[in-house]
């Protein structure tokens, strides 16, 4: 072989989850399916907020353990990872009337709080700050959650949403520069405040005096943090795993509804319907888009942005699960106001988080209304059937048909008029 060749570097290798990674996300399936059932039995304003408010915690402790897989790579420690899992599977085994009983809220809440307590400290060793999660160093959102401890009713729940919409609040508003910024000042103010010290003791020296040492916090001062990103390619596998996940929570939901009820004509539609369904959920999130978000271009989002879009996404379809299992258990009748309701919702809200990824994507203005206006009016239509009973309203399997066409749209329009990536948008 030429010497020429011999110098030319080898690709690396793209790095995927690992075994501890993927034995990690099992802790979703469990989790997924909890939070979902919060929706099966009919959905009120109060049980849409209960789920949303969980939906986000539940979310929110996933996304910070998998940023330190994603930064500590092959030196992420087991123990703190299974510990972890336990936390959450405390979380999740405390979603079943989490707003009645006392035992259940609080442990909810503690063991949020153990494990967000843990990710900071696993993700943060000296002198590392990861800036593409910020949370994971400000930690003001924690607050509300430890004072909720002492705090019973609904004041309690109060306070986590307030805790919640701190750490959203963070994640959207400190991006990667901001907090390298913030780094810098930091650095620089300690590192000019030991200068000073060591100034001082050399005066004193000078003087006759013994000097004194600065200490191990001192040198540490003179020493600037590493900053860390992340590796967005495996995030971004294991942000489309998520979602995977969750579409295989909207297979259970369906197929045990499926199993329970009598087989005729009308349970074979929905039921096809609801597989359909998901399947253009699949295609369109993790065959057209990047993250596990619909139409969105690899590069279009910096890590802060996507996370937050990704947490809505996926609470829309683990939504849609369940609504898609109560659909197949009513396949005889007419879908309840409130669930028909909730599949509108949930459509509309995969469809705008889509026709956001696109515009974001630089795929044009008439492009991106071409993909999603015409299945937001079927969705305003699914949302809007009036009655409770197929002769004055909207049975199940219309509804679901319905559902069928508004997800299906994007993907029929992607297909026939192709991607239209930023150099041909619009």
């Amino acid at each position: 072989m030429p010497d020429s060749l011999d110098a030319v570097d080898e690709p690396v290798p793209e790095r995927h989850a690992s075994w501890l990674e993927l034995f990690f996300d099992l802790i979703v399936v469990a989790g997924v399916g909890q939070l979902a059932h919060l929706l099966h039995t009919g959905p009120t304003w109060a049980a849409l907020g209960e789920y949303g408010l969980l939906f986000l915690a539940f979310w929110l402790t996933w996304v910070m353990f998998t940023m330190y897989g994603n930064v500590a790579q092959d030196r992420a420690r087991t123990l703190v990872v299974i510990v972890a899992m336990f936390g959450m599977a405390v979380m999740a085994a405390a979603v079943p009337g989490v707003r009645e009983s006392d035992e259940k809220a609080f442990a909810f809440a503690l063991a949020y709080v153990v494990v967000r307590v843990i990710a900071s400290r696993a993700a943060n060793r000296p002198g590392r700050v990861i800036v593409d999660l910020p949370i994971l160093q400000l930690s003001g959102g924690l607050v509300p959650w430890i004072v909720s401890l002492w705090v019973g009713g609904d004041a309690r729940l109060w306070l986590w949403a307030l805790g919640l919409a701190i750490d959203v609040f963070v994640m959207v508003r400190v991006s990667r520069d901001a907090m390298q910024d913030a780094v810098d000042e930091r650095w620089d103010t300690a590192k000019q405040r030991v200068q000073r010290r060591l100034e001082q003791e050399e005066r004193r020296s000078g003087a006759g005096h013994p000097a004194h040492d600065i200490g191990e916090r001192g040198r540490r001062a003179l020493t600037k943090p590493e900053l860390v990103t992340a590796d967005v390619t495996h995030l971004s596998e294991r942000l489309g795993l998520f979602v995977l996940i969750v579409l295989g929570e909207g297979l259970v939901q369906s197929v045990d509804a499926a199993g329970e009820a009598e087989w005729n004509g009308s349970v074979r539609i929905v039921a096809v319907g609801a597989f359909a369904i998901l399947v253009l959920v699949w295609v369109l999130a993790l065959l057209g888009g990047a993250h596990g978000l619909p139409l969105l271009a690899p590069e279009a989002l910096p890590v802060h942005l996507v996370l937050p879009l990704h947490c809505l996404f996926a609470g829309s379809v683990a939504a849609l699960a369940a609504v898609l299992g109560r659909a197949v258990a009513d396949a005889d009748g007419a879908l309840p106001g409130p669930a028909r309701m909730l599949l509108g919702a949930v459509v509309a809200l995969i469809l705008l988080t889509a026709a956001v990824c696109a515009a974001v994507s630089g795929r044009g203005w008439r492009w991106t209304a071409g993909a999603v206006l015409p299945a937001l009016v079927v969705a305003g239509l699914l949302t809007l059937g009036q009655g409770p009973s197929v002769s004055e309203g909207l049975g199940t399997g219309q509804a679901v048909v319905l559902a069928v066409v508004a997800v299906g749209w994007p993907v029929v329009w992607r297909a026939r008029r192709g991607a239209a990536e930023p150099a041909t948008a619009g």
